[in-house]
């Protein structure tokens, strides 16, 4: 059913539904167009409404072609909506869910696009928040790139700032998707651009291997991995892309590259993975009790009971996809102490088909059947060892006189 969004755009279908409102096919003055119209509840909070109106410059003055433009913002009664480019094509997350990883080519080329777009957006003064792939557009109507890639578009620019506002979070409280949160976010730190290229480098990680570095399980757990562990190398992927993905994912934001460095890196990695095939790696496990644990003082739901959110394409006739990736999720910073415990050996250790993960239940399991054989051998060795050294001396003793014996009795006085 339609509906008027202020005086200029009509809503006419709904293409999906994400955290933060709905995404409609809509039609302006100039033509179609995407809806993103944002939930009631952000439509009454006049702070924000206050926030919103005052990014109108910011988001509408982002012009590059590797992001969405924001074509216009609409306060209209309890509306709350942007208005942007329809992209033609889908989601990187819809991507993945078909491909589970890319080929080395199409995943570096897509993510230097995105790196392009947050480059000008980073000189704008614009942090984007919430880096995914559920924000990656790829334009199918463009021209194909290296692997088979289409033109990536970051999109959503300014959202998650405007939901991020003072009141409704205060300092103890994170939101954001927890497998790309920066460190410095878990830790209660201001976000800066930084944050964008951790976000990015997860993404590409996630691109080559199919699942992020430091996600799976309960999402506090995730958190503390982002500030506790160190991400395990991927076989297979050439040492200079993985010393680039290492430099960017690493735990001091000053260590990272700028935006427009990754993107020039990255297409000078080209040559070197291209022709590659997608890595063969397996996704590591989530164990039960991972996902049942207490962190940060939240108790994970079981997995049976757990609402995937959808991906929100801006695409005509686009499904939104299940996603196992919870978005702008609210939760407290975590303790000190809460983080300082390490990811108990949860941590997401990529591995050979068919290995089992370093702490899942299988891999348990042949620990306990390596050490029982081991056990056995120790205790056989030990009662070999034995028999031979009571044969040993039972043989000296035989043959042995008072006078030989180092330890004899002293003769009596």
């Amino acid at each position: 059913m339609a509906r008027k969004i202020g005086s200029r755009y009509t809503a006419n279908q709904i293409l999906g539904r994400g955290s933060a409102g709905t995404v409609w096919l809509g039609e302006g003055p100039e033509g179609p167009v995407a809806i993103k119209l944002l939930r009631e509840d952000l439509a009454s909070d006049q702070e924000l409404v206050g926030r919103f109106v005052q990014e109108r410059t910011a988001l509408l003055g982002l012009d590059h072609p590797n992001v969405v433009s924001v074509r216009d913002l609409v306060v209209d009664g309890n509306d709350l909506a942007l208005v942007m480019d329809l992209v033609r094509g889908t989601d990187l997350r819809t991507r993945l869910d078909r491909d589970r990883r890319l080929a080395p080519a199409a995943a570096v080329a897509i993510v230097a696009d995105v790196a392009d777009g947050l480059a000008a957006a980073h000189a704008a003064g614009v942090v984007h928040r919430d880096v995914k792939p559920e924000n990656v557009l790829l334009d199918m109507q463009g021209p194909l790139g290296p692997g088979g890639s289409h033109p990536a578009l970051l999109t959503d620019f300014g959202v998650a700032k405007l939901i991020d506002s003072p009141r409704r979070t205060r300092a103890t409280k994170i939101i954001g998707t927890p497998d790309y949160l920066a460190p410095e976010i878990v830790e209660g730190l201001p976000p800066r651009a930084a944050v964008d290229i951790y976000a990015l480098a997860t993404v590409l990680y996630e691109l080559l291997a199919g699942f992020t570095p430091f996600g799976g399980g309960h999402p506090g757990a995730v958190l503390r991995r982002h500030v506790t562990e160190t991400v395990v190398p991927l076989p297979g992927i050439p040492d200079e892309l993985w010393q680039l993905l290492v430099q960017c994912l690493a735990k001091a934001p000053a260590s990272r590259l700028r935006a427009s460095e990754l993107g020039a890196r990255l297409r000078e990695l080209l040559p070197l993975v291209a022709g590659m095939p997608p890595l063969d790696v397996d996704e590591p496990d989530v164990e039960p009790a991972e996902e049942s644990e207490t962190v940060a003082g939240e108790t994970a739901a079981p997995a049976r009971d757990r609402v995937r959110r959808g991906a929100v394409p801006l695409v005509p006739g686009a499904k939104p996809a299940d996603s196992n990736r919870d978005t702008h999720t609210s939760m407290r910073v975590p303790a000190p102490d809460e983080l300082a415990g390490g990811a108990r050996g949860t941590a997401r250790v990529p591995r050979a088909t068919g290995a089992p993960r370093p702490g899942s239940a299988r891999h348990r399991a042949v620990t306990r059947r390596r050490r029982v054989v081991l056990g056995a051998a120790a205790v056989a060795l030990v009662a070999a060892a034995g028999v031979g050294t009571w044969l040993a001396t039972s043989g000296d003793d035989a043959g042995a006189t008072p006078q030989d014996s180092k330890h004899s009795a002293p003769a009596s006085p």
